[in-house]
């Protein structure tokens, strides 16, 4: 991996740097991190050059701050180039930022909850950002373990199999990374109508589907060298699927797929990834197909 973008918090305890220092010593990875801060002080009576006398200082407390968590937390011999910024609209700086592939990961720690007239700087980051971010848990389960990543091998879209991969190729180098076992799961989502009309059997219905997916996982453990039994199938809305599997072994982390929405089909919608996050106690990757 090349590089990573840690964003820093504004509070005084961070977790997503201390997170982002040990994922980019593990993984090889150069880091940057960059801590943001902004006073609106149009309304304050100062001249142009009392204000800028002023922005400068708070830049300057802001990169103490933030220098001291780096340096307690970087590992021998790491270096992290720090940038601080005087900015209000977070997600659009780092969105711009990194474009062009710049970036291989943003890590930030995670504020999970939503309303249908706000959008938290974390789901503007999971539908723009380019790059996969990385959202860190604030409280997590007590002995973590492995890396979980969740596949849909029930889709047959080229583009669907193709972010399979992806998404494996990705939690098998942080499971490597991390010395830790790599568990897959995947949904079978039973049709709900289909099912109150009785016009399927949802436990039949799970079962052909399980059946339809084993060359697909035939196929992925192969070219990942995951043995099979590594693979787990549950019958449920993806994700419950998904939080169930990942509070049952006690994921450190959950790397899955999401799908880039805007305005407000993706407020009342979200997707699978928002709403897993919802439920879990470990850091969530969210990779965009």
């Amino acid at each position: 991996m090349g590089r990573i973008l840690i964003i820093a918090d504004l509070e005084q305890q961070c977790f997503a740097t201390p997170r982002g220092l040990e994922l980019a010593a593990k993984l090889g990875a150069e880091v940057d991190v960059v801590a943001f801060t902004y006073v609106d002080l149009t309304g304050v009576e100062a001249s142009a050059a009392q204000q800028e006398s002023m922005r400068n200082r708070l830049l300057a407390d802001r990169e103490a701050e933030v220098q001291a968590r780096i340096d307690k937390h970087q590992k021998a011999g790491q270096a992290a180039n720090l940038a601080v910024i005087w900015e209000k609209d977070i997600h659009r700086w780092v969105k711009k930022r990194c474009a062009g592939g710049r970036y291989d990961m943003v890590i930030k720690t995670g504020n999970r909850s939503e309303s249908l007239v706000h959008t938290s700087t974390d789901w503007q980051l999971l539908r723009e950002c380019p790059a996969p971010v990385l959202l860190v848990a604030k409280k997590k389960w007590h002995r973590v373990e492995p890396v979980l990543v969740a596949l849909d091998l029930a889709s047959k879209k080229a583009a669907k199999q193709a972010l399979n991969q992806k998404l494996l190729v990705a939690a098998q180098s942080l499971a490597n990374a991390l010395g830790v076992q790599l568990e897959i799961i995947s949904a079978i989502q039973v049709p709900a109508v289909l099912a109150e009309l009785d016009l399927v059997d949802p436990a039949t219905y799970a079962r052909s589907t399980r059946e339809a997916m084993q060359p697909q996982i035939s196929k992925l453990a192969r070219a990942s060298g995951i043995p099979e039994s590594a693979f787990h199938c549950k019958r449920g809305a993806a994700e419950r699927v998904v939080a169930s599997r990942a509070a049952t072994v006690r994921a450190q982390l959950v790397v899955m797929g999401t799908v880039a929405r805007k305005g407000v089909r993706a407020r009342l919608l979200g997707n699978t990834a928002e709403k897993v996050l919802l439920h879990l106690k470990t850091d969530v990757l969210a990779i965009k197909l």
